[in-house]
Parts: structure tokens; C-alpha cells; sequence
């Protein structure tokens, strides 16, 4: 290859370079003052890409001077800067909740009178409504169980929960029919 075939090519890579510092100056002569105005998921992705745009050009550098850069520790620090990428990622955008929740228990209602025909089946989507159901009591039973309040203070001989509520009335009642 020619130098004469090269030269506009580099021409324009160095007006690409000249552009390229004349948008970043901002960054590069204070970061901490523009990110200082950013709110803080914003400030987190400037730090991530000013990362990544550090690393990149070291790894291409690497890679230009025949370095074999993926066994390079800077191999490990864009694999690093990535995760941080994927994180951000998955809090601008977190994974949609679920809007809708099957009800198991009609589902087998509905299917049990379809088949009421074959006792089997209905034997054994009875078995298992009777089976959700308890587990339905089960979680609403868990969920209407309460911690007591930590800042509550109990005077001496007051009961803090139900079982000493239940243990100090009985031995009142044994001390009194003992009387």
C-alpha cells in the first residue's frame, strides 16, 4: 500500500480527533463538576462510560501494539465496567411485575364441573381445592401475624407478647385460687 492511498484517511482521523476533544472538553478538564450537577443515576453512568472509554482505548492499544489483550488484566477491568453497565441497565429499567395471578382454587372449580362425570378426576381436584385452601389459610394466617412494636416498653409484670399475656394471667389466677 501507497503512503499517498493513506494520507486523506488520516487527515480525517486527525479532524475526527480534533472534533472529538472539542466535545469533550467539558469532561476532560472537570468531571467532577459536571457530575456534581447530575442527578445521581446520571452521575453513575458518566463515571461507568468514562470508565469504559478509558478501557476501551487501553485495550485497543493493547491490542495495536500485538498484545494478546484478552489475557490482558484490562480484559478483566472491561468485563468489570460492563456488570456495572448491566446494572444500571437493570435499575432504569426494571423487570416488569407480574399484573395478573392465577386462582388456582376456581380454576379447579371450573375444571371439576366439567369433568364431575369421572369420579377419579373429581375425587382428585377435590382433594386438591381442599389442599389450596389450606394453603390460601395458611399464608392469609402468616400474614395477619404481627411483630410487636420494638419501641414499646413493658413495665414489669406487663405481658410483652400473647403467649406471656396468657402464662401472666395464668399464674395470677393460680396465686389468687390458691388464696
Amino acid at each position: 500500500m501507497d503512503i499517498t492511498d493513506i494520507k486523506p484517511q488520516l487527515e480525517d482521523l486527525g479532524a475526527s480527533i480534533d472534533n472529538l476533544e472539542a466535545a469533550l472538553r467539558p469532561l476532560i478538564d472537570d468531571v467532577g463538576s459536571v457530575a456534581s450537577k447530575l442527578p445521581l443515576l446520571d452521575k453513575a453512568k458518566l463515571n461507568v462510560m468514562t470508565c469504559y472509554a478509558i478501557e476501551s482505548l487501553l485495550f485497543s492499544a493493547l491490542r495495536l501494539n500485538g498484545v494478546d489483550a484478552k489475557e490482558h488484566p484490562i480484559f478483566a477491568e472491561l468485563t468489570r465496567v460492563k456488570q456495572y453497565f448491566a446494572k444500571i441497565q437493570k435499575i432504569e429499567n426494571p423487570p416488569a411485575e407480574r399484573d395478573s395471578t392465577v386462582d388456582t382454587r376456581a380454576a379447579i372449580r371450573f375444571i371439576r364441573s366439567d369433568l364431575s362425570d369421572n369420579k377419579e378426576v373429581k375425587d382428585k381436584l377435590t382433594e386438591q381445592l381442599i389442599k389450596e385452601g389450606a394453603k390460601a389459610a395458611l399464608q392469609a394466617s402468616k400474614a395477619q401475624k404481627k411483630r410487636p412494636a420494638e419501641d414499646e416498653v413493658s413495665s414489669p409484670g406487663e405481658a410483652t407478647t400473647d403467649n406471656e399475656a396468657k402464662k401472666l394471667k395464668r399464674t395470677k389466677s393460680r396465686s389468687r385460687s390458691k388464696r
